[in-house]
């Protein structure tokens, strides 16, 4: 945030440094520089001298170890009034949030300038993923098989760690462009007037605010999520495609590559408005709510792209032939101008738009922004669009047209075909603890039992088995249900009302969180069969089913999919699902879905079960199970990886996670969840949002057909296993033992941490807790691990591997120990599950500060209890970095990583002064609520604590 001489105020025309970071310093410093002339502007010279001497005390703290440095920032920081407090945090949090635009500008700018020197193709691209599956006999064959059976989908999902509002979000993105357009030579003038523009973008952030005072609605959180529709995904993802036909024509030819991709193997979906668990502000109207805003989105892009096309497509048949089928789409046009009677595109294109604003209509938007023609009847299916457009394609193709159709038509087909009128799958969710109480309540009503929840299980599946074979409903309109069993059996009915109007693909999966039995699995089969969902087979549920076969009964509309969650939940996870495909029942709807099950695992309970370590472990040994499992069944497993933004919540790379994933896990299916400021992260940037889609593909690929190579298996692999199921049971008991045999961490962890202040942050609809308690026990994951975070200690991220590596290395005494030590790096070398482990371990340990923590820890009052468990932590923490250092030869943290490690380094002068303000503001805080001083000013200390929250967030980039 420093000042520049007006002398080099604008860059040179091009870039000739050898440093290929140099243009990234050199982003940051121009943002950083522009960033405080607004500060000096808007809030003047004595508090932008302020901010100043803090950032150079933090840096001379941070790059000298400095203690006069800490003293002096502390110092600095205590006296500061309200309103400069509120300014600081706002500055350093901008900061954070410019740098995060110039390290995405950076990734675009070296994957172009690799392309441009022709370099062999990088890990994670398409491109080499196709090379390492082509190196195998019949590779090729099974790569273009690979797309035609294929699923990957991104599931965005709403969480309480998104801290960026759409306003903020909005001018970043136009910032972010400005950045880009400098790439290109630029006359002196034309740079000054791109640095103006900047300039005013950043007073623009400056002067919005940056938080929400009210708590976000579903509907906002709607709205938020359909921002990256608009920004990345209607474009990219179809321009991906397209670069994957590119691809597999380069490698495999154009007659074996059998061009175009017609299957829609990439998909998008979304929890948003659809899921309940834990959220009492979703219903059946936030799920219609959600899909007619998805319809709306999706429609008025297609409105736009019609409208360019109709523009573009002048073509005139006094000049050019066309086919037969296009001219009759021009005749059934309502455009009737004598004008364009000799240019059969644009009136075919009239009609099309017409069409499909009568479909937006009907569809539930408001409004269009350009009136048609004339009325039209609406599309009632996708398939005809893209029909229409297939028309129009043929016909450019036939008649020296070619040239004319990639550049739009191709793009907005592809668009049609993968995003349809519903624009993303809505995924339902609800807690199997829920379905229990509502079946409990509809079979009380009807006399079958009184007293459901109390059957044993046995007892359970066989009365659900009766009831999806019997014809009759337990639902009745004479009688009354409580709020929560009219609410569940709203969602369902509503469920079947929207798949009729937005299609089947709008929604069709069914999450069941917490499944713990196979009872929890047909409670959902029995609740879609009150709504119609459920087709009951006509005879007992003990019949064969041949003769139902033909008619579709005992199928269900929306897939049962079970969520495995806690660490008992996971070992028990292949044991439940071979109970459930042992079900003739389920067998018959599993045939009918393609002989495919889907299973979600979560990242986030199962940390906070049991710890990072286990949490890993026992994820992956689900995973061989239920492998095992399904190949019994001859059943196919798409696994759906409930991951978070944070390592302790299945966070970290995503090319390396799925390659990382066992062996036979993959196969070409995979959904995997988009979290909280993950979303921003990795989607606010259209170059980067591109390129972490084909992440997704090329690691599907290559974790499914890709020959392993250097990988240990057989009985090496196997002697990996045994050493990290060691490793983990010791993990486990000492994570327990902190955290949950501890006495009193509960109150170390509410009182050294933000997790009260964060409960109150207007930044999600869903509650932080289930229940009103400060039991670890009842709070939700996701701001479990924010909290830590925050306070830059990150104990989910590392906490237990210390402890377990020195015992189990000293275990075998000193003639074992060399041997061991030698095990261990033979699994990094070998083992790609254990080297994403270490490698995302050894990130948050790069990001975690113990004197940073320290601060927080002095927020606990008891100081005995302050004292003791701290000193746990450090030695855990102090253990943990010198047993990651004896596994990778390496003392420095992400020594095989330097772009991350400089990345975070340049970041980190700016984080401290935000968490150290924090600590200061906790402290105002927490004393004004106990002296019950104004509302006023305790209203100001709280949304410089949200603030900081948000810078806090925004430098460290996963953290939710």
């Amino acid at each position: 945030m420093s000042a520049t001489p007006a002398s080099k105020k604008t860059r040179p025309p091009a870039r000739t440094s050898p440093d290929p970071d140099e243009p990234l310093r050199e982003d940051i410093r121009l943002l950083g520089r522009l960033l405080g002339e607004v500060l000096r502007e808007q809030e003047g010279d004595h508090v932008f001298a302020i901010i100043e001497t803090i950032r150079q005390t933090a840096v001379r703290f941070r790059r000298d170890a400095d203690p006069a440095a800490a003293a002096e920032l502390d110092k600095l920081l205590k006296k500061l009034s309200q309103a400069q407090t509120i300014s600081v945090v706002r500055a350093f949090s901008y900061f954070s949030h410019l740098a995060n635009i110039a390290e995405d500008q950076h990734q675009n700018r070296r994957r172009r300038a690799r392309l441009l020197a022709g370099e062999a193709a990088q890990p994670g691209t398409v491109a080499r993923a196709l090379e390492r599956v082509c190196e195998a006999p019949g590779g090729a064959r099974r790569a273009r098989q690979f797309f035609d059976e294929a699923l990957l989908s991104p599931v965005l999902t709403a969480h309480p760690t998104e801290v960026q509002r759409k306003s903020t979000l909005d001018a970043e993105h136009a910032i972010a462009g400005l950045l880009a357009a400098r790439e290109a030579p630029m006359t002196p003038r034309e740079a000054a007037d791109n640095e103006a523009q900047m300039k005013a973008r950043i007073a623009t952030l400056w002067q919005t605010r940056m938080l929400r005072y009210t708590r976000m609605s579903v509907a906002d959180e709607i709205e938020n999520a359909l921002s990256w529709y608009r920004i990345t995904f209607l474009r990219e993802l179809p321009a991906l495609y397209e670069d994957i036909e590119d691809e597999l024509s380069a490698h495999l030819g154009q007659r074996a590559a059998r061009l175009p991709l017609t299957q829609a193997f990439l998909q998008m979906g979304s929890w948003i408005g659809g899921d309940r668990d834990g959220n009492p502000n979703v219903n059946a109207d936030t799920m219609q709510l959600a899909l007619s805003r998805h319809a709306s989105t999706v429609l008025d892009f297609y409105l736009e792209e019609v409208h360019a096309l109709g523009a573009e497509l002048s073509l005139s048949t006094l000049l050019v032939d066309v086919s037969a089928p296009l001219q009759a789409l021009a005749d059934l046009s309502p455009d009737a101008s004598p004008h364009r009677a000799d240019e059969p595109y644009r009136r075919a294109l009239t009609g099309i738009y017409a069409r499909l604003a009568a479909t937006a209509r009907g569809l539930g938007a408001g409004h269009v922004l350009r009136r048609e023609v004339a009325p039209a009847a609406p599309y009632g299916l996708p398939e005809e669009f893209t029909a229409d457009l297939q028309v129009l394609t043929d016909s450019l193709l036939a008649h020296h047209g070619a040239l004319l159709v990639r550049p739009r038509l191709a793009a907005l087909k592809r668009a049609a075909t993968v995003f349809g009128f519903h624009l993303a799958t809505l995924d339902l969710r609800q807690s199997s603890d829920g379905h229990e109480r509502v079946l409990a309540e509809l079979f009380a009503k009807v006399g079958a039992v009184a007293d459901y929840a109390a059957l044993n299980e046995e007892a359970k599946v066989a009365l659900l088995l009766d009831e999806l074979a019997q014809p009759r409903l337990l639902v009745s309109p004479w009688l009354s249900y409580s709020a929560e069993t009219a609410t569940e059996l709203a969602v369902f009915a509503g469920a079947r009302e929207v798949r009729k109007r937005y299609g089947e693909a709008a929604v069709r999966n069914y999450i069941i969180s917490h499944t713990e039995t196979v009872s929890d699995l047909l409670e959902v089969l029995v609740l879609q069969k009150e709504a119609g969902l459920f087709r009951p087979a006509r005879d007992s549920a003990n019949n064969d089913g041949d003769k139902d076969d033909n008619d579709g009964a005992g199928s269900a509309a929306l897939a049962v999919i079970p969520l495995f969650e806690t660490i008992p939940d996971l070992r028990q996870a292949a044991t439940i699902m071979q109970a459930f495909l042992s079900l003739p029942l389920v067998q018959r709807m599993v045939a009918r879905r393609g002989g495919l099950q889907e299973v979600m695992l979560g990242y986030s309970d199962s940390n906070k079960d049991g710890g990072f370590l286990t949490s890993n472990w026992e994820l992956y040994r689900a995973e061989l199970g239920l492998v095992e499992v399904f190949n019994e069944a001859g059943v196919r497993l798409r696994l759906f990886h409930g991951r978070g933004g944070t390592v302790g919540r299945g966070g970290g790379p995503s090319y390396d996670a799925i390659l990382a994933q066992p062996p036979g896990t993959v196969n070409g299916q995979i959904r995997v969840t988009e979290q909280g400021e993950i979303i921003a992260s990795k989607y606010s940037n259209p170059g980067i949002g591109r390129r972490n889609l084909e992440l997704l593909v090329a690691a599907t690929l290559e974790a499914s057909l890709a020959p392993e190579s250097g990988q240990a298996s057989g009985e090496r692999l196997r002697q990996f296993e045994e050493v990290m199921a060691a490793l983990s049971d010791k993990a486990y008991a000492a994570y327990r033992n902190l955290v949950y045999e501890t006495p009193g961490f509960a109150d170390y962890f509410f009182d050294s941490t933000p997790i009260a202040e964060i409960a109150k942050l207007n930044i999600g609809s869903r509650p932080a807790a289930r229940k009103a308690t400060r039991r670890i026990e009842d709070l939700r994951a996701i701001p479990w691990s924010f909290s830590w975070g925050q306070c830059r200690l990150l104990l989910p991220g590392w906490y237990g591997f210390g402890s377990a590596v020195s015992a189990w290395l000293d275990e075998g005494g000193a003639t074992q120990r060399s041997k061991r030590l030698a095990l261990l790096r033979g699994m990094l070398r070998e083992w790609p599950f254990f080297a994403a482990l270490i490698s995302n371990m050894d990130m948050v340990l790069a990001k975690t500060d113990l004197a940073i923590a320290s601060r927080y820890a002095q927020l606990v009052q008891d100081r005995k209890l302050r004292q003791s468990i701290f000193k746990r932590l450090a030695a855990e923490h102090a253990q943990t970095v010198a047993c990651l250092a004896l596994v990778t030869g390496q003392d420095e943290r992400l020594a095989g990583n330097p772009s991350l490690a400089q990345s975070i380094k340049n970041r980190l002068a700016y984080l401290d002064p935000l968490n150290h303000l924090q600590v200061e503001l906790i402290k105002r805080n927490r004393a004004e609520q106990e002296q019950a001083e104004g509302e006023q000013e305790e209203l100001r200390v709280q949304r410089g604590i949200h603030l900081s929250i948000n810078g806090v967030a925004a430098g460290l980039r996963n953290t939710g």
